[in-house]
């Protein structure tokens, strides 16, 4: 009898931990928001899940991301050319009456999202800066400040963050992305997890990419 259909989670609304701030986001299903995370105009795909304390904004995350604590996504950016970098200068309203938030600063800070795609890892205190794109199956290292666009299945870390490796062989991450697990439906995905654990990447690419993804 096949009784992966009972590692799928019952319930695929978003688990969103009491004390995370949101505000105008859009949640996959079975994303976890987890302790103090603070989420601002931000997309997060199915499956994805923020550690505590992390923050976000302006930010598109694909599905199967981990991004674990005190991470920065999108870290704010400051009016360097101005008199001040504070922020009374675009959010005056903090502090005095009749003056209102620099609209035109804010769709500064808006033309610049972050990007970041599938099964994407960031690891604890890693800091990306306003418009960098993360490709598919990425590591980011600890600590890193990410300065630049990551491509696709590379492990990236540092101060600023570099290139330090490819995950896989170029012809395996091709493979990867054609094979696209992260689309699958969850009945399927909880039906090839016993093969992740188990098979090499390459024999997990074999086995599946002659699957019927169809049932």
């Amino acid at each position: 009898m096949d009784r992966t259909d009972q590692l799928v989670p019952k319930d695929p609304q978003p688990r969103i931990h009491p004390t995370a701030e949101l505000k105008s986001c859009k949640l996959g299903r079975y994303v976890s928001i987890g302790e103090r995370v603070i989420l601002r105009e931000v997309t997060v795909g199915d499956f994805s899940y923020f550690e505590r304390h992390s923050e976000a904004i302006y930010t598109t995350i694909g599905k199967f991301c981990s991004i674990a604590a005190n991470s920065r996504i999108n870290a704010l950016e400051h009016p360097m050319e101005r008199a001040t970098t504070h922020k009374v200068s675009y959010r005056p309203n903090e502090y005095f009456r009749w003056l209102g938030v620099d609209g035109a600063f804010r769709e500064r800070r808006r033309g610049k999202p972050v990007t970041v795609g599938h099964d994407v890892w960031i690891g604890h205190g890693a800091v990306i800066l306003p418009g960098v794109s993360i490709g598919n199956g990425a590591v980011i290292g600890a600590n890193a400040v990410v300065t630049r666009d990551v491509p696709a299945y590379a492990v990236a870390a540092g101060v600023p963050a570099r290139v330090l490796r490819p995950r896989f062989p170029a012809g395996i991450a091709v493979r990867l992305e054609a094979l696209a697990w992260w689309d699958w439906p969850a009945a399927t995905i909880a039906r090839a997890v016993p093969d992740m654990q188990a098979l090499a990447i390459e024999e997990f690419l074999d086995k599946w990419e002659r699957q019927d993804l169809s049932r």
